[in-house]
């Protein structure tokens, strides 16, 4: 498989704040988002006996996948305590000889936290004393409003190997037209000697390509896209993310740990001491939908009962709305003291 200048584009972008190119043009192929990325190589990875490490809470088409290529699924969880960091110490009792990868998911959805430097170079550190690869979903790269700075794992690729995966649709808002890459990094090949690259390759060779006028598209979405873009759109969600937080502390029923910082979602906990008549996460949404009208997400479907993800990717007048609601509805079903 030969690399086009499209390919070029996005291993320039990448490495563009970098002292090292250390993502060729080679090792960029093209997706059609990034779900078809984790398509790609999660059977690439597969082999018999073998098992993945997942975040709980995390993006369920990761187990989707794994189950359909046979992996055996692992979880580590993401601490709500400690700003949603991940589990250190459980991640070496949780792996094996069979253990493939650790999938690691930055910014974090669906929790919206944004991981520090120091937070990164150790799961690296883990990765690599286990001899597994990192798998580093960054479709939410650089949607960050916080006080911490987005950090691309491939940082950290002289430590262990490092399979980016990357998307236009959340930080270019352009969802529709599902334009995604698988990003080698890699400097001592060991993707290559191990035939992790053949293996991604003969995926890709059978399933479908980008759409060739998006793909033409890339280039210009790298070299043209203004700072003022980006940064308009960050000052939007820091503002909704202020808004959600701020208005969640006046809802009874919910709690929510940290201000989000990243992403465009946040994980909230369901308070079921405050409520009549609910007794979980899957009967609270569907009783507010009912109700009020206001979708949130079971957080049992992406690995933490009784907690919802709610979305900050909305008009702000929207969400301010969407919050009375949910005021009045936990008002509604308070318990009687």
């Amino acid at each position: 498989m030969c690399y086009n200048f499209q390919s070029r584009a996005v291993a320039d972008h990448l490495t563009s704040n970098l002292p090292h190119k250390i993502i060729s043009p080679e090792n960029v192929f093209l997706t059609i988002g990034g779900t078809q990325a984790i398509d790609i190589i999660l059977p690439s990875l597969a082999r018999p006996g073998a098992n993945i490490l997942l975040p709980k809470p995390g993006y369920p088409h990761y187990e989707l996948r794994a189950t359909r290529c046979l992996l055996e699924i692992r979880h580590f969880d993401l601490l709500p305590e400690r700003g949603w960091e991940v589990d250190l110490d459980s991640l070496e009792a949780l792996a094996d000889e069979n253990t493939v990868a650790i999938v690691f998911i930055s910014p974090s959805s669906p929790c919206g936290n944004v991981f520090t430097y120091e937070h990164l170079k150790r799961v690296a550190e883990i990765a690599s004393k286990l001899g597994i690869f990192v798998i580093s979903d960054e479709v939410y790269a650089h949607v960050t409003f916080g006080s911490k700075p987005f950090v691309p794992m491939r940082e950290f690729s002289s430590i262990v190997p490092v399979i980016t995966i990357g998307s236009f649709s959340k930080r270019w808002f352009i969802p529709g037209w599902r334009i995604g890459w698988i990003a080698l990094c890699d400097p001592q090949g060991i993707f290559q000697k191990t035939g992790i690259v053949t293996k991604i390759i003969d995926n890709l060779e059978i399933t479908s390509d980008p759409t060739t006028i998006v793909q033409a598209s890339i280039p210009g979405i790298l070299e043209k896209t203004t700072d003022d873009f980006h940064s308009n759109n960050l000052n939007i969600l820091r503002e909704a993310a202020n808004i959600f937080y701020d208005g969640c502390k006046e809802i009874p029923c919910l709690t929510c740990p940290h201000k989000p910082e990243g992403a465009m979602v946040v994980m909230v906990e369901i308070n079921f001491s405050q409520l009549e008549g609910i007794v979980d996460d899957v009967q609270f949404c569907t009783k507010l939908a009912k109700e009020e009208s206001v979708i949130l997400f079971p957080g049992v479907a992406v690995g933490l009962k009784n907690w919802v993800r709610v979305s900050l990717a909305v008009d702000l007048s929207d969400l301010k709305d969407g919050l009375s609601r949910i005021r009045e509805f936990s008002l509604r079903h308070a318990k009687m003291s």
